[in-house]
């Protein structure tokens, strides 16, 4: 796993010169965005806790999460219980989808990630219980660093859009117009949570 910033993200600040919307972005929020950890187990945790709830209380369970168990590594969360996992405010299936992970750790982290497909990471991803595919989606983006993901059903994404574009009224529209920022749509997620929220995004 690539650690600090993406080796293509340079490349994708120039291609997003001449966009008006990414430009805009970029020039309100700053060209040093996306920085990978080289660390794919904390990522796939940190996106299981963020299912589905708001980055301020994603951040705010993370904390309380990572301050029982230290170092998030599955040696360190298997120090816990599920019911003590779960009483840093994370729900029960929550818990039993990060304890199982950290004891199927090796099958989890063990696969050549950077010669694979998108498409052959996002299958091999998925096949554990509690990573569906938004969860794989955040893997790709922060952990694995891939260029060009976009995470059709993530709800910020699609409100971010439908600002920007005010005719979009669906998931499969906002889709449709990430189209046009291929092949760094990953840029794009950044810049486009950056519209959101006052934290940057991190998983």
């Amino acid at each position: 796993m690539h650690k600090g910033e993406p080796t293509w993200w340079r490349d994708a600040l120039v291609h997003f010169e001449n966009d008006p919307i990414m430009s805009n972005c970029i020039q309100t929020y700053g060209a040093k965005g996306l920085e990978g950890r080289g660390d794919l187990f904390y990522t796939i945790v940190r996106s299981i806790i963020g299912q589905q709830i708001s980055v301020v209380a994603a951040q705010s369970i993370w904390n309380r999460f990572e301050a029982m168990v230290g170092v998030v590594m599955p040696e360190n969360v298997l120090r816990f219980s599920k019911e003590e996992i779960a009483s840093c405010g994370i729900t029960r299936p929550k818990s039993g989808y990060i304890h199982g992970l950290a004891n199927d750790a090796e099958n989890l982290l063990n696969f050549p990630y950077s010669t694979s497909s998108t498409l052959d990471i996002h299958k091999h991803l998925v096949q554990f219980k509690g990573v569906g595919p938004w969860t794989a989606e955040m893997v790709m983006i922060f952990a694995i660093l891939l260029p060009d993901i976009y995470s059709p059903k993530d709800i910020g994404l699609v409100n971010a859009i439908k600002r920007l574009f005010p005719e979009v009224e669906t998931m499969d529209e906002a889709e449709e117009v990430a189209k046009r920022w291929a092949p760094y749509r990953t840029m794009a997620c950044w810049y486009l949570w950056r519209t959101l929220d006052p934290i940057p995004v991190e998983y």
